[in-house]
């Protein structure tokens, strides 16, 4: 059974929120047990110190133990002070009040305990042959250490798996490397164009596969947040909670078009730290730019590829999914979750493996902080964001260009009728490219 209630055109109050809270925390059988609540770091909108408040006032005195572990998946890890300014209350040595604050330190292979292999066959059935090797499943052993599990996050259109939250905080949120390389990619070969917000994805099934190994019980609280507010909360199953939520982020998150723009100005918030977050100016816009358009990205202070994996990307730089797997043997031994991120941010194109021509289908500019020859090592686009002027942008979607405001959360997409049936093939997904059983 799920508790909460949403709405496409308001937002609940606070009252509102502690009064779902309160049914959910007698529902959930959580009474007496250590409880670790899953919630999501700071590159997401998310009311968390309010939650934080909520669930300390409302939950702690029913529960023996009530402390939180951070989905970093593989974003940077948080000092006291970003930890503070994300639940709302001063954290010192990873405490604040009664409870801990965990980072997940996805980086320490300590870190980890193994829950068990999904097999190739299994896997290759979940995707439709599209991806078939044994994947080990490895989650934070903090796990361990709790009677009950408690995700606490938003749900947006997701480049990867079609929607973020529910188990996703766990895949690949507290996840070990091999679940969140084969996830990735395998959102990758889809490719994000036809995956992101899409609920049945076979990402998300990959993803409640490895969650049905869970050793300990699990409940979810999943948001639909805006700017503005709250819109919905839903407590219980996670994969129910989840559904409820991502049907209502359906509503709230997804802008439809009925023309295609030539050029796109995405303002990035500066909850974006570094490209490989602040890439969700592409992905959401880019069902919305028409063949041979560009997406800007514009963030004048941001001035780094990735805290986490900058290295690897300098290395490969940004390219069209086929560019990687008509020279396989070339790639196969970087991080697959590396090479996706690759994809997602250049977007469809081709690749002539004659020729070495590699074709994008849009173009993508940064107009950040990294210099204009790091941009074009990296196979990207620049232009000084001295030269823009927001302003200026505004107001010209007759003249096919658009500027979307704290871009990263909303999808652009053209057209419900063409959504519908690109969805359909999604959810099948029984075709691929060729060679993409790769591994």
């Amino acid at each position: 059974m799920i508790i909460g209630t949403g709405f496409a055109g308001g937002y609940l109050s606070e009252e509102q929120l502690a009064g779902i809270l309160d049914r959910a925390a007698t529902s959930l059988g959580i009474a007496g047990k250590r409880v670790l609540v899953v919630i999501p770091d700071g590159t997401r909108t998310m009311p968390m110190p309010t939650m934080f408040r909520l669930l300390g006032k409302i939950l702690r005195p029913r529960v023996s133990a009530l402390d939180y572990l951070v989905a970093l998946g593989t974003h940077p890890l948080m000092t006291d002070a970003e930890l503070s300014r994300l639940v709302g209350e001063p954290v010192r040595d990873g405490r604040a009040g009664p409870s801990r604050v965990f980072n997940h330190h996805w980086e320490d292979p300590e870190t980890f305990v193994w829950l068990g292999t999904i097999s190739a066959a299994e896997l290759g059935q979940i995707t439709g042959g599209l991806l078939a090797r044994d994947v080990k499943v490895g989650l934070n052993r903090l796990i361990l250490d709790y009677d009950h599990l408690l995700i606490c996050g938003p749900v947006f259109p997701h480049e990867v798996a079609g929607f973020s939250g529910g188990n996703k905080y766990f895949f690949p949120g507290i996840a070990s490397s091999e679940i969140i390389h084969f996830t990735h990619w395998l959102g990758a070969l889809i490719t994000s164009y036809r995956v992101i917000g899409r609920t049945d994805t076979p990402v998300r099934a990959v993803i409640d596969r490895a969650a049905a190994m869970m050793p300990r019980p699990v409940s979810c609280l999943a948001l639909a947040v805006t700017q503005e507010g709250v819109a919905g909360l839903y407590a219980g199953d996670a994969r129910e909670a989840w559904r409820a939520a991502a049907a209502l982020s359906a509503q709230i998150h997804v802008r439809y078009v009925e023309k295609p723009y030539r050029q796109v100005l995405s303002v990035m918030p500066e909850m974006y730290r570094d490209i490989w977050t602040a890439a969700k100016g592409m992905y959401k816009v880019e069902p919305v730019v028409a063949d041979g358009g560009e997406v800007i990205l514009y963030s004048p202070r941001l001035d780094a590829v990735s805290y986490s994996h900058g290295k690897q990307i300098e290395e490969i730089g940004y390219h069209c999914r086929d560019y990687f797997l008509k020279q396989w043997e070339r790639f196969e031994h970087y991080p697959w979750g590396v090479l996706a991120h690759s994809t997602h941010l250049k977007g469809l194109g081709e690749y002539d493996a004659r020729t070495g021509i590699e074709t994008p289908r849009i173009q993508v500019r940064l107009s950040t902080a990294i210099p204009e020859e790091e941009c074009r090592r990296l196979n990207l686009r620049y232009r000084d964001p001295a030269t823009i002027r927001v302003e200026d942008w505004q107001g010209r979607e007759p003249e096919g260009i658009l500027v979307v405001p704290h871009a990263g959360e909303t999808l652009y997409r053209l057209s419900r009728e063409r959504d519908e049936r690109e969805g359909a093939q999604t959810s099948v997904c029984a075709s691929g490219p060729s060679g993409a059983d790769t591994g």
